[in-house]
């Protein structure tokens, strides 16, 4: 009988550690989608709840995560920085691209 206890013991630990992944997985993922579709509020709302369960669930790491945020902060800037440069790139160097080409007297096919 012990040993039927011991088994129901690990299917119920083993059950919650699965809707605890599926709910940290499926926030981020949800909140990946909604992020970039445009819907601010829902994807940071989404991200809060899958932060909610790994600082519930996993402490420790959760702390970790905090304590280097403002390291992750400063990289993901100077990554949207140099994104945003490079587009500023492109957008002058198709102007000029139209500009050479209206100076040919060649027509516009593009726009």
């Amino acid at each position: 009988m012990q040993e039927f206890d011991d088994m129901q013991d690990v299917a119920k630990r083993g059950i919650n550690e699965n809707w605890k992944k599926a709910l940290m997985i499926g926030s981020f993922a949800a909140a990946a989608v909604l992020l970039l579709t445009g819907r601010r509020p829902a994807g940071f709302a989404l991200a809060g709840i899958g932060l909610a369960t790994v600082a519930a669930e996993h402490p420790e790491k959760f702390e970790q995560f905090w304590n280097s945020a403002p390291e992750y902060l400063e990289k993901g800037t100077r990554l949207v920085n140099g994104v945003g440069e490079f587009v500023e790139r492109i957008a002058q160097q198709s102007e000029k691209f139209q500009a050479a080409r209206e100076r040919q007297g060649r027509p516009d096919y593009i726009s």
